[in-house]
């Protein structure tokens, strides 16, 4: 199994330049004193669909060949890498075919929708998903691009660390959410390809701590039913972006719903920022783990801003 490089991220960010936002890298002295640490925030939140997602999306289509590209792409997802996929072929000139289960947010349906993407709706079941993504492959010659578990979207999503450490190159510690393991595995590759020394740390809720029980036991143990208010982190690992982790990440912790929900409003309220609640693990773990965290330069990857506003947690 090929793993990414460092120089594979830095194509992806030289090939994705014109089309993403290269985000803004932020900071508040009030959250510096609350938690004993400089925090530096890179805000995907304000990249294009809201989220990293848009990053990786468009490296994968811009990968494709001139008959890849006719022939068009496909994904399943309910959240915000079938906007990101829609927008990105979009703007390229691909024809984008979104599997959604059709329990998906009403915001996120109409998100796709209006991004051009063809919808194809199935029952909420990861079965229901594959086999209707299946269908379209074999009627359309499709390209899949799997949220995480692809090569050229995990390098489009390191390119947020990139940005990140060519504006801040003197952090200690890198922090990224763990869901599939797509940004982690961007991320962790970038970090320790720059600097080796950087610690990489992925963020995930105890109540779907798939990912932790997977770095610590050195095998995938699946997300089953997983229940938090962080919904982008609900999916498992894959054998590739599990390979990159175990290489790459230093440790993986995991924080309270009660951290995740306090944080989201603490940077809402002291940085007037919109962050969503799988962006507020990072913070989140800082919160609960003082020690480790005091007096440190720490790069926190704030990986979007798509929250259902009429489903405030707080």
């Amino acid at each position: 199994m090929k793993l990414p490089e460092l120089a594979d991220i830095q194509a992806a960010h030289s090939r994705i330049r014109p089309f993403i936002h290269w985000t803004p890298v932020m900071s508040s002295k009030q959250l510096n004193a609350i938690f004993g640490c400089e925090l530096f925030f890179k805000c995907e939140n304000f990249q294009k669909v809201g989220a990293f997602k848009f990053r990786g999306a468009t490296n994968a289509v811009l990968s494709l060949t001139e008959e890849e590209k006719r022939r068009g792409v496909v994904t399943h997802s309910s959240g915000n890498h079938a906007a990101a996929l829609a927008l990105a072929a979009r703007m390229n000139g691909v024809k984008a075919n979104i599997v959604m289960p059709d329990n998906a947010p009403v915001v996120k349906k109409n998100a796709v929708a209006g991004y051009g993407a063809e919808i194809t709706f199935c029952k909420p079941t990861l079965q229901a998903r594959e086999e209707a993504t299946r269908i379209i492959i074999a009627k359309m010659g499709a390209t899949l691009v799997h949220p995480y578990d692809n090569y050229n979207v995990i390098c489009g999503q390191g390119t947020a660390a990139l940005e990140l450490l060519s504006e801040k190159s003197d952090l200690e510690i890198v922090i990224a959410p763990v869901g599939g393991g797509g940004l982690m595995s961007g991320t962790s590759t970038c970090v320790k390809g720059i600097d080796n020394r950087i610690q990489v740390i992925g963020a995930e809720p105890v109540n779907a701590d798939d990912a932790y029980k997977s770095f610590i036991s050195g095998t995938i143990v699946p997300s089953v039913n997983p229940v938090t208010v962080a919904d982008g982190l609900l999916t498992s690992l894959s054998e590739l972006t599990f390979a990159i982790i175990r290489k790459n990440v230093d440790k993986i912790i995991t924080a309270k719903e009660e951290s995740i929900i306090e944080c989201m409003l603490l940077v809402w309220e002291r940085m007037k920022i919109v962050i969503e609640p799988s962006s507020a693990t990072v913070l989140a773990i800082v919160k609960e783990n003082p020690d480790l965290f005091r007096g440190k330069k720490i790069g926190l990857i704030i990986s979007g801003g798509n929250v259902d506003f009429r489903k405030l947690p707080f």
